[in-house]
């Protein structure tokens, strides 16, 4: 027995063909690249990110104790009173025990590091340091050298 086989031909649907002017071409392609962009160099929060963000205490409800350790008469005066124009609520000055700071520093009590990086702004200074054991009712201390 013999079979014959009828062969059709499918026609394929013509595809519509997308033509886009240049302008058109390049405002998409600025587009994709702005849109990837945000999308790869988008600044994530995590959560460790959102712990280490403390809410620091007011200057209305920050004392400071600042120390002339320069000897130069009325630095720590001047200091105190930059630093209650700003807003502190105390600002004492008093002299240091040594007269012969370098530099200028803050030093704070432990839980206070966020507002002695604040004052050290405030004051101009740059070295801010744990307090190491001294004993006072001052959470932070300025201490003014050369």
């Amino acid at each position: 027995m013999e079979q014959t086989y009828t062969v059709y031909r499918y026609r394929e649907a013509p595809r519509p063909r997308i033509t886009l002017t240049r302008p058109a071409l390049v405002l998409l392609v600025v587009l994709v690249s702005l849109g990837g962009w945000t999308f790869l160099h988008h600044p994530a929060t995590s959560s460790a990110a959102q712990k280490q963000q403390v809410h620091l205490r007011p200057r209305s409800a920050t004392a400071v104790l600042v120390l002339n350790g320069n000897g130069k008469a009325g630095s720590a005066s001047d200091m105190s009173t930059r630093l209650l124009t700003r807003g502190y609520r105390s600002a004492f000055a008093n002299d240091a025990q040594v007269m012969t700071y370098g530099r200028s520093l803050v030093l704070f009590r432990k839980g206070w590091a966020g507002e002695a990086r604040r004052l050290a702004k405030d004051a101009g200074i740059r070295a801010v340091a744990p307090l190491d054991g001294r004993s006072t009712r001052y959470p932070l201390v300025a201490i003014v050298g050369q």
